[in-house]
């Protein structure tokens, strides 16, 4: 059994030091989902955020490099646990995240350093009953097709801005939106 958080990922045979902090991986997700990006620069970008010597990459490792970083991003996580539905959204939720994590981890975790990526996981992972746990809850009942209870009806009628993911647009599509809503008052 190894206890260590991991501070390198295996590329095509070799242990590459990677950028291990939650903030990093959240860039690289936030690069992943960025509308703007093609997928070939999405995929660029976060492999260059995570990888410190990523400039240094040969064309052949770069799959090795994206597998190594899926399964760190993923916590090791089996794939028979991961759903296709997306539930969390980490720059939406961020605000409302953020104190969940805070109240696990019993102290402000914005303002520090070298908190590890599976630490964050592992912090996001036992937050307890409160706005966030709600949020999730009502997103998974919605993607399933569940019954909501009364009281989560509630909470999504009176929030639906937290809960609903809203899809990324590219700033065209932002720009033709804002015309359109003019157009319509």
């Amino acid at each position: 059994m190894n206890y260590d958080l991991p501070k390198t990922l295996c590329v095509n045979g070799r242990e590459e030091p990677i950028r291990w902090e939650y903030t990093a991986i959240l860039d690289a997700i936030s690069a992943l989902n960025d509308p703007e990006l093609e997928k070939a620069q999405k995929l660029y970008a976060a492999l260059y955020i995570i990888y410190e010597n990523f400039a240094d990459f040969k064309a052949e490792d770069l799959q090795s490099a994206w597998d190594s970083a899926t399964e760190f991003i993923n916590g090791d996580v089996d794939d028979d646990v991961k759903s296709n539905v997306k539930t969390i959204d980490f720059e939406q939720d961020f605000r409302v995240m953020i104190p969940a994590i805070n109240k696990v981890a019993g102290r402000e975790i914005r303002g520090e350093d070298n908190i590890h990526w599976w630490t964050f996981i592992g912090w996001l992972m036992e937050i307890g009953e409160c706005t966030y746990s709600t949020v999730l809850t009502i997103r998974t009942k919605l993607s399933k097709g569940k019954k909501l209870e009364n009281y989560e009806r509630d909470f999504y009628n009176a929030n639906k801005r937290l809960v609903d993911i809203k899809p990324k647009l590219t700033e065209q599509e932002k720009a033709d939106e804002e015309w359109l809503n003019n157009f319509l008052r």
